[in-house]
């Protein structure tokens, strides 16, 4: 009996000495000094991470005790805490952090936790519970200890708008045309025989010009005449003055057709004329399409040798080769070759706009979606477009520019449904994967919307876009590339957040968000950031006058924890 007694004493002895070892760590833990950074913490790529450096001094910790240690932000309505810490004294045989009795120590610690939105006003706290190692049942629970302010959520500011691609038009309001036809002239002569101007070729030339003079809307431009001599004969005494011959006989003869024609009246320059001696490109072009049995070796002739007699004196070697020539090529460069131009002239902006109205269908696609540029009012381009995709429902632009349209109102679900019908037409079009990438970027889904910039191409719209992507992954030096030197709040946004003050106050100045709420917003707390008074008020208040829902926003925002107590500041935001 005397035995269990005295057992009973011991035990009873340990349990009140490991109370109080767990009694005063916890009336000492005030001692525990603890280095938060950042602090306040911060809002990156959606999350809230935390590094926290912590030493524990001499003669506190329990050799026998197992602490564990929790972060918490706590705030009005709610709280999230990190992962725990384990701590244990030097005699726990576990696999924690060990903290020395006699010399006290150091920890580290690492977390992350998902952002929300009451984390703004909040404050970072330890909570540790403590308990003898094998005796958890027995816990004691420590006062909280508050470590950091809450979070600065400046990144949030981001908008995920994203930049839809129209798919551009090609209309074009002036159309070049031409009409081509040549003349053949026999062997060492200069003058036009009737077969030729009574040829197909001429007969068409004449129809198209009488087609042009009684078309108001096609307009000679002039007419362009190159004339030749083939490359046999002697060049600069017989070859060059011929094809001089041969040109002028062509211009004289153009030049009487073109006697009525209002456009080439006193218009010295109308018709051009322009000679060469020898054809050699004709000459090439002709035996390349040829059947002829040596043309492989005429153009290794003509590849090796670039003088003229040179030239001339190794085909005449091929002696069979050169009978065939003299009877198929070389009387097809004995010519006058005549290209007469014509700008057809466009549908005005109004007669256009005018025609939609009315009979839509009578303009073809490039119209059709020019016809959209026209108005300024998206409903009336959405119209225009819807009508593209009616007419002609094999054109992908009509679905994509639509889809576009729903992106700027915000009405995503039809956005997607003409979006699918375009990539059915071309499934990898660069402008359609930008436009959903646009989509997922408004409904938050940053990883698929980074996913299909990747196949978007390169352009303005798809670096903005790659813009916010980057800032919401918190890469901001990424996202001030992306953006370069474009004026956006976005693009003052990752300048802020990459640290360069500067260039976010150029970039929102030169923006069209320069004088808007937010544009003012930004700015204050650049100039926070700059610890520039002035600048904080002034453009709060401006932001507040045209946003007054702005005041709660900034009387939670960290950014201004300095002028909290500032009177102007109050009198700002109550």
């Amino acid at each position: 009996m005397k035995k269990l007694q005295i057992a009973s004493v011991l035990i009873a002895a340990l349990f009140v000495i490991s109370c109080g070892g767990l009694n005063k760590m916890k009336k000492d833990a005030q001692n525990v000094k603890y280095t938060v950074t950042p602090n306040p913490l911060e809002l990156h790529a959606d999350s809230v991470e935390v590094s926290i450096s912590g030493n524990i001094p001499p003669k506190y910790f329990n050799k026998k005790v197992i602490v564990e240690a929790t972060p918490v932000v706590k705030w009005n309505g709610g709280e999230k805490a990190f992962d725990m810490k384990k701590l244990q004294g030097e005699s726990v045989q576990d696999n924690n952090t060990v903290i020395s009795n006699a010399d006290g120590g150091n920890f580290s610690y690492t977390s992350k936790i998902p952002y929300e939105e009451g984390m703004r006003m909040s404050d970072l706290e330890i909570r540790i519970r403590g308990y003898v190692a094998g005796k958890e049942d027995k816990a004691l629970d420590f006062d909280p200890i508050k470590i950091a302010n809450g979070v600065i959520s400046t990144p949030a500011l981001v908008r995920l708008d994203g930049k839809a691609t129209i798919g551009k038009d090609k209309f074009l309001r002036i159309v070049p045309e031409s009409q081509y036809a040549e003349i053949l002239y026999t062997i060492q002569q200069a003058n036009i025989r009737g077969s030729e101007t009574s040829s197909d070729q001429m007969k068409a030339l004449k129809d198209y010009i009488k087609e042009v003079k009684d078309n108001e809307r096609k307009q000679f431009k002039g007419v362009a005449i190159s004339s030749y001599a083939s490359p046999d004969g002697d060049e600069e005494k017989i070859n060059a003055p011929l094809s001089q011959k041969r040109g002028s006989s062509a211009e004289k003869y153009m030049s009487g057709e073109f006697k009525k024609v209002e456009e080439a009246k006193d218009n010295e320059g109308f018709i051009s004329s322009q000679t060469t001696a020898e054809d050699w490109e004709g000459f090439k072009e002709l035996v390349q399409a040829s059947e002829l049995n040596d043309k492989d070796l005429i153009l290794r002739v003509l590849s090796m040798y670039s003088d003229p007699i040179q030239r001339e004196t190794e085909i005449k070697n091929i002696s069979a080769t050169y009978v065939e020539l003299a009877k198929e090529i070389l009387p097809k460069l004995r010519r006058s070759k005549i290209n007469v131009n014509v700008d057809l002239i466009g549908y005005s902006d109004e007669e256009i706009k005018n025609i939609f109205s009315i009979k839509a269908d009578s303009l073809n696609v490039e119209e059709l979606l020019y016809a959209a540029t026209l108005f300024e009012d998206a409903d009336q381009k959405l119209a225009v477009y819807k009508k593209a995709e009616e007419i002609y429902p094999q054109c992908w632009r009509g679905f994509n520019n639509a889809a576009a349209i729903y992106i700027e109102k915000g009405d995503l679900d039809n956005a997607k449904t003409d979006l699918q019908k375009a990539k059915s037409l071309d499934a990898s079009n660069p402008i359609i994967m930008n436009n959903c990438a646009v989509i997922q970027i408004r409904e938050g889904n940053m990883a698929k919307a980074e996913e299909l910039l990747a196949s978007a191409g390169s352009s303005e719209d798809v670096s903005y876009n790659k813009g916010i992507v980057l800032i919401k992954k918190a890469d901001y030096s990424g996202a001030v590339s992306a953006f370069g030197g474009s004026c956006s709040f976005n693009a003052a946004l990752a300048k802020v957040l990459n640290g360069d003050n500067s260039g976010a106050t150029k970039a929102i100045d030169c923006s069209d968000d320069k004088a808007t709420c937010m544009g003012y917003y930004l700015k204050a707390v650049i100039g926070a950031r700059n610890d520039d008074s002035d600048m904080v008020l002034n453009n709060l208040r401006a932001a507040i006058e045209k946003n007054a829902d702005l005041k709660a926003m900034a009387k939670t925002d960290l950014e201004f924890a300095k002028f909290f107590e500032n009177d102007t500041f109050k009198s700002i935001v109550e």
